[in-house]
């Protein structure tokens, strides 16, 4: 690192700049464009993707956990929705971490939505001292004392700003005592960034700035990509079916490097006018709307409704051919329309386009339940689209490489059909 370092951060001018110059904007702000048109056209005209959406949730737990090197393999994952812990004590504390993300994503997606619906400035309110304690309360306050305890043996308050200082590495955060400044100047001029395309730039690059100030004293890079998920969210932008936290963690060395190279000090009169180097902010606000363009892009083409027919019919193809199975090719035409249409069937409007007699349907639709085709809130009630996680390699292939590699998911139950609780314990920010 420069020899410029300054070992007591304690003045909010010493992240600056916290945007990059005007002339450097512009190819930043068409990126940002190109983005947001790809994202606004991303599932429109298409009804709420239920089953997906909580898939992505869990997958987004994944990738964040798996950034702090804490990540459990996607069964893991899927036996912890059921409520089904480890034996082994470290196993069952990152399952913990993992359903925290998944009920914290949800509860923080479903009050954003009731404040929008309120008529409040909800990406502008994200930019506050309050929201970011909300999220990292959210995150850790469900979870056991033993889940809290920090290396040095202290215990992590979720909520509260750190009192002491740290290390990260070769970087030496903010003088706690300076903490709530910092965070004050970052809202001040993230939350203040209303022009459309400035406003990507700014969540962008308020990602980085977050996770220099490391307001807390654990959780500080999960609460920073989760902050940057719920902004764009909030913007309206994700319709709950990408995340930039999957394109984060499969590029996880650029994004790490990337961040530390923000980090640095100015590197002469040519790197902008502030304390931190104005090239590496834009190198990663770069990165970022790279990331975000690419993961939209990616699920655009895996929600092409024709092309999904043939993803399904490979699915029923080879679970047809296991004995026992129960599964017919005849499910193709309404699971395809249910996957098209995002509506609910009847189990007997199911049951006719199939074109079986109700004897070989009715059992057809036992046998897709059970295999998680589809899923249904009652024994008797409408069927909806469901994604079978032995399948999610015919359907969505290489969304999630890692849980269609893992054995334990061909054998997994369908957990989707179950909703899971909201809230765990933290207080809400309303």
């Amino acid at each position: 690192m420069s020899s410029q370092k300054i070992l007591h951060y304690d003045s909010p001018h010493q992240f600056e700049p916290l945007l990059p110059a005007e002339r450097l904007l512009t190819p930043l702000l068409e990126r940002a464009s190109d983005f947001t048109r790809a994202a606004t056209s991303l599932g429109s005209g298409t009804a709420d993707q239920q089953e997906l959406r909580a898939l992505l949730r869990s997958m987004n737990s994944y990738y964040t956990n798996k950034l702090e090197d804490e990540h459990t393999r996607p069964i893991e994952i899927e036996r912890a929705l059921q409520q089904d812990f480890s034996a082994n004590a470290d196993v069952a504390r990152r399952q913990r971490l993992a359903l925290a993300h998944i009920r914290t994503e949800e509860a923080c997606e479903e009050v954003l939505a009731r404040e929008v619906a309120e008529g409040r400035d909800t990406v502008h309110e994200l930019y506050s001292a309050e929201k970011l304690q909300w999220l990292h309360r959210e995150l850790f306050a469900g979870l056991p004392d033993l889940d809290l305890q920090l290396a040095d043996g202290s215990q992590l308050v979720p909520g509260e700003f750190r009192a002491r200082q740290v290390a990260v590495g070769r970087h030496e955060p903010p003088l706690a005592d300076s903490v709530p400044n910092f965070i004050r100047r970052w809202g001040e001029v993230y939350g203040r960034a209303r022009r459309g395309e400035l406003s990507i730039v700014a969540a962008a690059s308020s990602h980085h700035r977050l996770a220099w100030v490391h307001p807390f004293l654990d959780g500080n890079g999960r609460v920073a990509r989760l902050h940057t998920h719920l902004i764009f969210h909030a913007m309206g932008l994700t319709k709950g079916l990408w995340s930039p936290l999957r394109g984060f963690a499969r590029t996880e060395k650029r994004y790490k490097a990337l961040l530390q190279a923000a980090d640095e000090h100015r590197r002469g009169d040519l790197d902008g006018r502030g304390n931190l180097t104005e090239s590496g902010l834009v190198d990663w606000i770069e990165y970022t709307l790279e990331i975000c363009h690419d993961q939209v892009t990616f699920m655009t083409e895996q929600l092409n409704v024709s092309g999904m027919a043939g993803r399904i019919e490979a699915a029923l193809l080879q679970d047809s051919r296991a004995e026992g199975s129960g599964i017919r090719i005849e499910a193709l035409r309404p699971l395809h329309y249910l996957f098209a249409a995002q509506v609910e069937l009847s189990r007997g409007d199911f049951k006719v386009m199939t074109g079986l007699g109700d004897r070989l349907a009715t059992g057809l639709v036992t046998s897709l339940l059970k295999r998680g085709y589809v899923a249904s809130d009652t024994p008797q009630g409408k069927l909806r689209f469901a994604i079978p996680r032995h399948a999610l390699r015919h359907y969505f292939p290489n969304l999630w490489p890692e849980a269609e590699a893992d054995p334990g998911m061909m054998l997994a139950a369908p957990a989707l059909a179950r909703r899971v609780p909201v809230s765990h314990g933290g207080k809400r920010v309303q």
